[in-house]
């Protein structure tokens, strides 16, 4: 039998004061269950104990433990530093990456001072770091078009419905699946549509271009 050391990773930013290590149920005449584990809590640690420790999962988490205000872009460029250091799969930097951008998000102020950080890396460093940085902007970006395009999509398919009546699930599907280029053409097509008729006729005509 595979015997299990239970953790808990306490992440909240609030309280500070240290976390009980043991969870009880019990009622008057009797005490059900004792559950003791070890606590980590982050916001009791300081990002600094862990800066040279080569662990991708302390990489990721010191984003979340003790950090002065002065020192957000630092750390964020430290953990970006340890996670590319540690040469790991694509898939497990992503993922590091990821968490440290989301849980230590910079402000404008201090996204200038993280550039001035990765400038004092060393070469090779700072190019792998570029590399993530890189391809959030990219993940954004690609983000930022399909949302852009769902909402195009919808506020067409609303004027359609204001313009011709409640459409069938088939017509919607039809527009739905059609192509960027065609959806904007149709946006400007459906001023002159008087009835479903207009629409299916133009979906006919253009959405199998």
């Amino acid at each position: 039998m595979q015997r299990i050391y239970p953790i808990v990773v306490f992440s909240f930013d609030e309280p500070q004061r240290p976390e009980a290590c043991t969870y009880t149920v019990e009622f008057p005449h009797r005490k059900i269950l004792e559950f003791n584990f070890e606590a980590i809590q982050l916001n009791r640690l300081h990002w600094r104990d862990y800066l040279n420790q080569r662990n991708p999962v302390a990489a990721a988490l010191m984003a979340k433990m003790q950090i002065a205000s002065e020192d957000r872009p630092k750390v964020k460029a430290e953990c970006l530093r340890l996670i590319a250091t540690l040469r790991l799969d694509p898939a497990r930097s992503r993922l590091l990456s990821g968490f440290v951008d989301t849980y230590l998000r910079l402000n404008e102020p201090e996204s200038q001072m993280f550039r001035v950080e990765l400038d004092r890396l060393e070469p090779a460093e700072q190019e792998s770091v570029m590399e993530i940085v890189t391809s959030w902007m990219a993940q954004g970006i690609e983000q930022g078009i399909e949302q852009g395009i769902k909402r195009e999509r919808s506020l067409i398919l609303r004027l359609l419905s204001r313009k011709v009546g409640v459409l069938p699930d088939s017509v919607r599907s039809r527009v739905a699946a059609i192509a960027i280029i065609q959806l904007e053409s149709l946006g400007e097509a459906l001023l002159d549509f008087s009835n479903l008729s207009d629409l299916e006729t133009w979906l006919a005509e253009n959405a199998e271009e």
